[in-house]
């Protein structure tokens, strides 16, 4: 297994070969660029992005790397993000088409053509949602350059998942916590704001390590900020990073004013199980502070087989066909039969041949047929019965347009009261809806009159509309200021 982790100037490669005794044999390399690799997490140039890996590759092992399926990591900066709360009533089924009607109000991007999953934690009263999705022209200049290699992306992981991976064993449920996660490395210190229910902004902090700027004076000044827009300072700071393998956590704590947690000590304390399988040469530790990326993503692929970005896509695939060997003595046989069926052809062409024979008894055979042929009257056409409508299997939004408070969850009451199990609530666009909408799906027609027969006692006429065949709802109701 490859784990690379693409940074705006760095490459980091983790790669797993799996011995008999269920270990991995490890090695590891990374490398910082003077320029670019990628730029607001989308690649600035192919060939050059190509280059840097295959040094890494080469590098990293003395033979050939047979296997080329990698687990790809991308900063959050490639990735479109949003973080909403479930519904509580909410069904199974319906979580997907809720994260889409999310999508297309929150994100500029169409779930139909971008790759996209999301992660569920369960807190003590909500559940919650995070949202990543990918475009398809940002996966295309990655694909582009790792075919250079014949590389294969098998999985894609942001690295904010990777992060909070590597603390969330340490989370207490019911507890909710503001976490930093910071790193250093090469004199950048840079960070993301979590809670204890995932990644609560997508906006990457940094800050330039100097001889007057340390990283206690970046974090101090970066606690502060989110102090005065959370009103409440983080609990504690994740730190983690290469260069603060000598930091001390007492003297730390004291002089950023947070609690900090060491990277390092947490996973020795909740993780161990996951070092132990890597096998580093000549007894070597794992560098943990170093390949934080690329070590969360790895214990989140083990403990999240589910997650991937191309379970809703259909992923090309290069087609290769079979070679078949050439038998010589067939070819030469085929060449032969070939030229002698040419030859007889040719003869046959060419003589007063008298077919006419032929043309009477052909005749005579034809007469006989028809003869034989009773006629038949076609059967009519059986017409199938158009299938009804059930109530229980309509998939219904309602959205208040007329800014009457409740009225949309008023609606949705009355309806499960009549057999209507999938009912979500929300506002429409705008509160200055008068006529009350029923918008259906093309396949859904009957679902309109259904409705229309349910809900007269609350208007005198409906607005009845049509749905696209991708909206998540078969049927969405816009209630009116005409709706008593």
């Amino acid at each position: 297994m490859i784990y690379l982790f693409i940074d705006k100037n760095s490459i980091k490669l983790l790669y797993l070969k799996k011995g008999l005794m269920g270990q991995y044999e490890t090695k590891f390399f990374e490398k910082h660029h003077e320029i670019d690799l990628i730029e607001n997490g989308i690649v600035k140039n192919t060939d050059l992005l190509a280059s840097a890996i295959k040094e890494g590759l080469t590098l990293i092992s003395s033979s050939p790397i047979k296997d080329k399926n990698l687990f790809l990591i991308l900063p959050q900066e490639s990735f479109h993000f949003f973080r909403t709360e479930l519904p509580k009533d909410i069904a199974q089924s319906a979580i997907l088409g809720f994260i889409k009607d999310k999508v297309k109000l929150k994100l500029p991007i169409d779930v139909n053509t971008s790759y996209f999953d999301y992660i569920m934690f369960e807190g003590e009263k909500n559940k919650t949602i995070n949202f990543f999705g990918l475009e398809k022209e940002t996966l295309d200049k990655f694909n582009t350059a790792l075919s250079l290699l014949d590389l294969t992306i098998k999985k894609i992981f942001p690295n904010t998942l990777s992060y909070f991976k590597l603390f969330e064993k340490t989370l207490r449920k019911g507890k909710k916590e503001l976490i930093l996660y910071a790193s250093c490395e090469q004199g950048k210190l840079y960070g993301y704001l979590y809670d204890s229910l995932g990644l609560l902004s997508s906006k990457r902090w940094t800050y330039e390590v100097t001889k007057d700027k340390t990283i206690e004076k970046g974090l101090k000044e970066q606690s502060k900020e989110i102090e005065k827009e959370h009103k409440h300072k983080p609990n504690r700071i994740i730190l983690s990073g290469s260069d603060t393998e000598k930091i001390r956590q007492d003297t730390f704590t004291k002089s950023v004013g947070v609690w900090t947690n060491p990277l390092k000590r947490i996973i020795s304390d909740f993780y161990k199980e996951y070092i132990s399988e890597l096998v580093v040469d000549k007894k070597k530790a794992f560098p943990i502070l170093g390949f934080d990326t690329c070590l969360g993503a790895y214990i989140f692929n083990k403990e999240n087989k589910k997650f991937s970005f191309f379970k809703n896509k259909l992923v090309s695939r290069k087609i290769s066909f079979p070679k078949l060997p050439i038998n010589i003595k067939y070819v030469f046989l085929f060449a032969i039969s070939f030229a002698l069926s040419l030859f007889v052809f040719t003869i046959i062409s060419k003589s007063q041949f008298n077919l006419s024979f032929l043309q009477k008894i052909i005749k005579k055979e034809k007469v006989i047929s028809n003869a034989l042929v009773t006629p038949t009257t076609a059967p009519s056409p059986t017409v199938t019965p158009t299938p009804s409508i059930k109530r229980g299997e309509l998939n219904i939004k309602v959205l208040n347009g007329g800014g009457l408070k409740g009225k949309a969850g008023e609606v949705k009451d009355f309806l499960k009261e009549n057999g209507y199990k999938e009912v979500l609530t929300d506002n429409a666009d705008n509160f200055d809806y008068v006529k009350t909408e029923i918008n259906v799906k093309k396949d859904k027609k009957e679902a309109s009159d259904l409705l229309k027969e349910d809900l007269q006692k609350y208007t005198d006429s409906f607005k009845i509309g049509e749905i696209d065949d991708d909206e998540a709802a078969d049927v969405i109701i816009i209630i009116g200021s005409d709706f008593k």
